[in-house]
Protein backbone atom coordinates (compact mmCIF):
# COMPACT_ATOMS: atom_id res chain seq x y z
CA UNK A 1 0.00 0.00 0.00
CA UNK A 2 0.98 3.59 -0.87
CA UNK A 3 0.89 6.13 0.94
CA UNK A 4 2.61 9.96 1.75
CA UNK A 5 5.84 10.17 3.50
CA UNK A 6 8.88 12.78 3.41
CA UNK A 7 11.75 12.46 1.12
CA UNK A 8 14.75 14.32 1.82
CA UNK A 9 17.17 15.66 -1.30
CA UNK A 10 20.77 15.15 0.49
CA UNK A 11 22.33 17.06 -2.03
CA UNK A 12 20.26 20.33 -1.20
CA UNK A 13 20.35 19.63 2.55
CA UNK A 14 22.69 21.86 4.14
CA UNK A 15 22.02 20.48 7.68
CA UNK A 16 20.87 23.52 9.01
CA UNK A 17 17.58 21.54 11.22
CA UNK A 18 15.50 24.46 10.47
CA UNK A 19 12.75 21.54 9.88
CA UNK A 20 13.26 19.97 12.94
CA UNK A 21 10.96 21.32 14.54
CA UNK A 22 8.20 21.31 12.48
CA UNK A 23 8.09 17.66 12.73
CA UNK A 24 5.73 16.88 15.83
CA UNK A 25 6.57 12.94 15.67
CA UNK A 26 10.42 13.27 16.52
CA UNK A 27 10.74 11.65 12.85
CA UNK A 28 13.58 13.93 11.51
CA UNK A 29 17.22 14.45 13.33
CA UNK A 30 20.42 16.51 12.50
CA UNK A 31 22.95 13.43 12.19
CA UNK A 32 26.73 13.75 10.69
CA UNK A 33 25.15 17.14 8.87
CA UNK A 34 22.41 16.26 7.27
CA UNK A 35 18.35 15.61 8.01
CA UNK A 36 17.67 12.28 8.18
CA UNK A 37 14.22 10.82 8.50
CA UNK A 38 14.86 8.16 11.46
CA UNK A 39 11.96 5.98 10.80
CA UNK A 40 9.32 5.55 7.94
CA UNK A 41 7.27 4.24 11.04
CA UNK A 42 7.05 8.13 12.41
CA UNK A 43 6.60 10.52 9.49
CA UNK A 44 2.95 11.20 8.93
CA UNK A 45 3.53 12.27 5.73
CA UNK A 46 1.54 15.52 6.12
CA UNK A 47 4.34 17.63 5.20
CA UNK A 48 4.29 20.48 8.56
CA UNK A 49 8.12 20.26 7.90
CA UNK A 50 8.33 21.21 4.48
CA UNK A 51 7.42 24.76 4.80
CA UNK A 52 10.47 25.71 7.48
CA UNK A 53 13.48 24.17 4.63
CA UNK A 54 15.23 27.38 3.52
CA UNK A 55 16.95 25.07 0.61
CA UNK A 56 13.48 23.28 -0.55
CA UNK A 57 15.15 19.96 0.39
CA UNK A 58 11.91 18.10 1.38
CA UNK A 59 8.72 17.10 -0.45
CA UNK A 60 6.30 14.88 0.17
CA UNK A 61 6.35 11.53 -2.16
CA UNK A 62 4.40 8.38 -2.10
CA UNK A 63 6.50 5.57 -0.98
CA UNK A 64 5.81 1.53 -0.47
CA UNK A 65 4.63 1.89 4.11
CA UNK A 66 2.17 -0.93 4.61
CA UNK A 67 2.63 -3.35 6.00
CA UNK A 68 5.50 -1.53 7.48
CA UNK A 69 8.44 -4.12 7.29
CA UNK A 70 11.16 -3.04 9.95
CA UNK A 71 13.60 -5.59 7.82
CA UNK A 72 13.26 -3.51 4.84
CA UNK A 73 13.42 -0.42 7.12
CA UNK A 74 17.01 -1.04 8.62
CA UNK A 75 18.32 -1.83 5.51
CA UNK A 76 18.23 1.48 4.47
CA UNK A 77 18.71 2.90 7.79
CA UNK A 78 21.83 1.11 8.19
CA UNK A 79 23.42 2.36 4.87
CA UNK A 80 22.98 5.66 6.29
CA UNK A 81 25.72 5.16 9.23
CA UNK A 82 25.93 4.15 13.11
CA UNK A 83 24.70 7.41 14.17
CA UNK A 84 21.24 7.03 11.58
CA UNK A 85 20.98 3.49 13.37
CA UNK A 86 21.33 5.03 17.07
CA UNK A 87 18.48 7.22 16.20
CA UNK A 88 16.20 4.49 14.74
CA UNK A 89 16.47 2.41 17.69
CA UNK A 90 16.58 5.41 20.36
CA UNK A 91 12.78 6.04 18.36
CA UNK A 92 11.61 2.78 18.51
CA UNK A 93 12.57 2.45 22.35
CA UNK A 94 11.33 5.93 23.36
CA UNK A 95 7.87 4.94 21.15
CA UNK A 96 7.36 1.51 22.93
CA UNK A 97 7.55 0.04 19.91
CA UNK A 98 8.31 -3.20 21.82
CA UNK A 99 8.03 -5.49 18.64
CA UNK A 100 9.37 -3.37 15.57
CA UNK A 101 12.59 -2.57 18.26
CA UNK A 102 12.85 -6.35 19.31
CA UNK A 103 12.97 -7.53 15.46
CA UNK A 104 15.55 -4.58 14.36
CA UNK A 105 17.69 -5.98 17.20
CA UNK A 106 17.14 -9.67 16.24
CA UNK A 107 17.76 -8.54 12.30
CA UNK A 108 21.10 -6.85 13.47
CA UNK A 109 22.33 -9.51 15.30
CA UNK A 110 21.66 -12.18 12.53
CA UNK A 111 23.66 -9.67 10.22
CA UNK A 112 26.67 -9.27 12.69
CA UNK A 113 26.22 -5.81 12.78
CA UNK A 114 26.68 -4.19 16.32
CA UNK A 115 23.65 -2.63 17.96
CA UNK A 116 24.90 1.10 19.37
CA UNK A 117 24.12 2.20 22.99
CA UNK A 118 20.69 3.63 22.35
CA UNK A 119 19.10 3.59 25.79
CA UNK A 120 22.21 6.11 26.37
CA UNK A 121 20.93 7.85 23.46
CA UNK A 122 17.80 8.10 24.69
CA UNK A 123 18.71 9.43 27.79
CA UNK A 124 21.08 11.49 26.92
CA UNK A 125 19.41 15.06 26.64
CA UNK A 126 16.91 14.23 29.95
CA UNK A 127 14.31 15.38 27.99
CA UNK A 128 11.93 14.38 25.32
CA UNK A 129 12.63 14.05 21.64
CA UNK A 130 10.64 16.62 20.82
CA UNK A 131 13.41 18.61 18.60
CA UNK A 132 15.34 15.69 17.38
CA UNK A 133 19.41 15.76 17.22
CA UNK A 134 19.87 19.46 17.20
CA UNK A 135 20.30 21.07 20.82
CA UNK A 136 19.67 24.19 19.42
CA UNK A 137 16.44 23.59 17.63
CA UNK A 138 14.52 20.93 20.56
CA UNK A 139 11.29 22.41 21.18
CA UNK A 140 11.16 22.62 24.90
CA UNK A 141 8.09 24.34 26.94
CA UNK A 142 8.23 25.25 30.06
CA UNK A 143 5.94 27.73 30.90
CA UNK A 144 4.18 25.33 33.03
CA UNK A 145 7.53 25.07 35.23
CA UNK A 146 7.08 27.06 38.35
CA UNK A 147 10.81 27.09 39.13
CA UNK A 148 12.42 28.30 36.11
CA UNK A 149 12.38 32.07 37.59
CA UNK A 150 13.14 31.58 40.93
CA UNK A 151 15.53 32.88 42.34
CA UNK A 152 15.71 31.93 45.96
CA UNK A 153 19.83 32.07 45.94
CA UNK A 154 19.84 35.50 45.48
CA UNK A 155 16.67 37.46 45.16
CA UNK A 156 17.99 40.95 43.77
CA UNK A 157 18.74 39.44 40.24
CA UNK A 158 15.95 39.61 37.60
CA UNK A 159 13.99 36.70 37.17
CA UNK A 160 13.81 35.30 33.31
CA UNK A 161 10.14 34.79 31.61
CA UNK A 162 10.82 33.24 28.76
CA UNK A 163 8.41 30.20 28.41
CA UNK A 164 10.26 28.05 25.74
CA UNK A 165 12.64 27.07 23.35
CA UNK A 166 14.37 27.95 20.81
CA UNK A 167 13.35 31.38 19.96
CA UNK A 168 14.85 31.95 16.86
CA UNK A 169 12.23 32.44 14.29
CA UNK A 170 14.29 30.46 11.50
CA UNK A 171 14.11 27.64 14.32
CA UNK A 172 11.02 27.80 16.64
CA UNK A 173 8.18 25.50 15.05
CA UNK A 174 4.58 27.05 14.60
CA UNK A 175 2.63 24.22 15.62
CA UNK A 176 4.84 24.03 19.04
CA UNK A 177 2.59 23.82 22.16
CA UNK A 178 3.64 27.38 23.66
CA UNK A 179 2.08 29.13 20.35
CA UNK A 180 -0.98 27.43 20.93
CA UNK A 181 -3.92 30.33 21.57
CA UNK A 182 -1.15 32.41 22.77
CA UNK A 183 0.21 36.27 23.19
CA UNK A 184 3.04 35.99 20.34
CA UNK A 185 5.67 38.58 20.92
CA UNK A 186 7.85 39.09 18.14
CA UNK A 187 11.11 41.07 18.73
CA UNK A 188 13.73 41.84 16.95
CA UNK A 189 17.25 41.08 17.58
CA UNK A 190 18.41 44.13 19.25
CA UNK A 191 15.18 44.98 21.70
CA UNK A 192 16.02 42.69 24.31
CA UNK A 193 19.61 44.05 24.53
CA UNK A 194 18.29 47.79 24.53
CA UNK A 195 15.81 47.53 26.88
CA UNK A 196 16.63 46.89 30.87
CA UNK A 197 12.97 45.97 31.38
CA UNK A 198 12.15 43.81 28.51
CA UNK A 199 11.48 40.67 30.10
CA UNK A 200 9.07 42.03 33.10
CA UNK A 201 7.14 44.79 30.77
CA UNK A 202 7.22 42.86 27.64
CA UNK A 203 7.90 39.37 27.97
CA UNK A 204 6.03 38.59 30.56
CA UNK A 205 3.07 36.17 29.97
CA UNK A 206 3.41 35.82 26.00
CA UNK A 207 5.44 33.37 23.71
CA UNK A 208 8.63 34.76 21.74
CA UNK A 209 9.79 34.81 18.52
CA UNK A 210 12.79 37.13 17.99
CA UNK A 211 14.65 37.96 14.34
CA UNK A 212 16.46 40.42 12.31
CA UNK A 213 14.69 41.72 8.99
CA UNK A 214 18.80 43.27 7.93
CA UNK A 215 20.26 40.35 8.34
CA UNK A 216 18.64 37.24 8.19
CA UNK A 217 17.37 35.51 4.88
CA UNK A 218 14.30 34.04 4.14
CA UNK A 219 11.98 36.48 4.88
CA UNK A 220 9.40 34.35 2.84
CA UNK A 221 10.24 31.62 5.13
CA UNK A 222 8.95 33.87 7.95
CA UNK A 223 5.73 35.19 6.74
CA UNK A 224 4.84 31.60 6.10
CA UNK A 225 5.84 30.50 9.22
CA UNK A 226 3.39 33.61 11.01
CA UNK A 227 0.80 32.65 8.97
CA UNK A 228 0.99 28.88 10.40
CA UNK A 229 0.41 30.55 14.24
CA UNK A 230 -2.22 32.78 12.99
CA UNK A 231 -4.45 30.29 11.04
CA UNK A 232 -2.84 26.78 12.72
CA UNK A 233 -1.59 27.65 16.39
CA UNK A 234 -4.61 30.39 16.76
CA UNK A 235 -2.39 32.96 18.46
CA UNK A 236 -4.24 35.55 19.93
CA UNK A 237 -2.24 38.51 19.19
CA UNK A 238 0.71 39.80 17.72
CA UNK A 239 3.23 42.62 19.16
CA UNK A 240 5.94 43.24 17.37
CA UNK A 241 9.02 45.67 18.93
CA UNK A 242 11.21 46.84 16.36
CA UNK A 243 14.32 49.33 17.04
CA UNK A 244 14.27 52.55 15.76
CA UNK A 245 16.28 52.14 12.83
CA UNK A 246 15.01 52.18 9.29
CA UNK A 247 15.58 48.56 8.45
CA UNK A 248 13.93 47.06 11.75
CA UNK A 249 10.86 47.59 9.98
CA UNK A 250 10.45 44.80 7.79
CA UNK A 251 9.47 42.61 10.53
CA UNK A 252 6.26 44.47 11.15
CA UNK A 253 5.78 44.57 7.48
CA UNK A 254 6.51 40.87 7.91
CA UNK A 255 3.92 40.84 10.33
CA UNK A 256 1.30 42.34 8.54
CA UNK A 257 1.78 40.41 5.02
CA UNK A 258 1.26 37.27 7.36
CA UNK A 259 -1.73 38.76 8.80
CA UNK A 260 -2.65 39.70 5.28
CA UNK A 261 -2.23 35.97 3.71
CA UNK A 262 -3.85 34.23 6.65
CA UNK A 263 -7.87 33.59 6.89
CA UNK A 264 -7.66 34.66 10.76
CA UNK A 265 -7.54 38.00 11.66
CA UNK A 266 -5.69 39.02 14.66
CA UNK A 267 -4.54 42.36 16.33
CA UNK A 268 -1.41 43.18 15.78
CA UNK A 269 0.50 45.91 17.94
CA UNK A 270 3.66 47.76 17.25
CA UNK A 271 5.96 48.84 19.27
CA UNK A 272 8.87 51.09 18.12
CA UNK A 273 12.05 51.17 20.60
CA UNK A 274 15.07 53.98 20.79
CA UNK A 275 18.36 52.98 20.62
CA UNK A 276 18.72 53.82 24.61
CA UNK A 277 15.71 51.49 25.09
CA UNK A 278 12.95 54.54 25.53
CA UNK A 279 9.55 53.68 24.02
CA UNK A 280 8.75 55.79 21.32
CA UNK A 281 5.78 55.13 19.85
CA UNK A 282 2.92 52.04 20.43
CA UNK A 283 0.04 51.43 18.89
CA UNK A 284 -2.28 49.12 17.33
CA UNK A 285 -1.37 48.69 13.22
Amino acid sequence: MLRDMIEIDEEKCNGCGVCVPGCPEGALQVIDGKVRLVSDLLCDGLGACIRQCPVDALKVTKKEAQPYDERKVLGNIVKAGANTLKAHLKHLDSHGETKYLNEALKYLKGKGIDIPNYKEAANMHGHDHGGGGCPGSRTLDFSGDKGHTNNDDNPLKQPSELRQWPVQLHLVSPNAPYFQKKDLLLAADCVAFSMGNFHNDYLKGKSLAIACPKLDEGMDVYIEKLVSMIDDAKVNTITVMIMEVPCCGGLLGAAKEAVSRSKRKVPVKAILVGLKGNVLNEEWA
